[in-house]
């Protein structure tokens, strides 16, 4: 049974990882952000494995999409690595809340905290991480901060841009993705959980 169970988890991680990358390639820009700021609906997969086998299956599967992304990168890998590092932490967060309460409720506190701890991520990570090796590679701090500019010319600095657009941005995109597993996780899980390999051996 230990052994079904394995197999199981990484089949479905497997798959979820290339569901993931799948709409990860649908990314489209929207208004009132800079345009290198883009939604996609990649951590849906995520979030569903992290509630169905715990923070760290979700984690995989940010991870695994991102490698797989790698193959058709346009910035290098560093687009990858924020994204990686947010959506870990986003699906991280809410797999481990939701891992003590298996409860709507829980579910729903888990993707308020998921979201929020996201949010917060993408103003830490962009700003000490992923900015700071733009500037070396890709484009100065004052275009970076142009491009902000060009939407709310009264932003001063790169660390305001980031409160300003990313941290709401972050927090409604969770927000949204999570109100969609809210709706098709409890058709899902019994799918992602249970297996005709299993069903054979309660039957034996």
């Amino acid at each position: 049974m230990q052994n079904i169970k394995k197999t199981r988890w990484i089949a479905v991680i497997g798959i979820m990882s290339a569901v993931a990358a799948a709409l990860q390639f649908l990314e489209f820009p929207i208004p009132l952000v800079p345009a290198f700021i883009k939604f996609d609906f990649s951590d849906l997969p995520g979030l569903i494995t992290a509630f169905a086998f715990g923070p760290l299956a979700g984690i995989l599967v940010s991870l695994m999409k991102n490698l797989i992304h790698l193959l058709i990168t346009q910035s290098g890998g560093v687009g990858e690595l924020a994204n990686f590092l947010i959506a870990a932490i986003f699906t991280g967060a809410a797999g481990l809340v939701y891992k003590f309460n298996k409860s709507r409720i829980g579910a729903l506190i888990a993707s308020l905290a998921g979201s929020f701890c996201a949010a917060l991520a993408s103003v830490a990570v962009n700003y000490f991480i992923i900015y700071p090796i733009y500037y070396k590679i890709a484009m100065p701090q004052e275009a970076i901060l142009g491009m902000y500019q060009a939407i709310l010319p009264s932003v001063d600095s790169i660390f305001k841009s980031l409160l300003i657009f990313n941290l709401p941005f972050t927090f409604v995109k969770c927000l949204i993705i999570s109100l969609i597993c809210f709706f098709i996780y409890k058709k899902l899980s019994p799918i992602l959980k249970h297996s005709k390999e299993q069903r054979a051996v309660k039957n034996s």
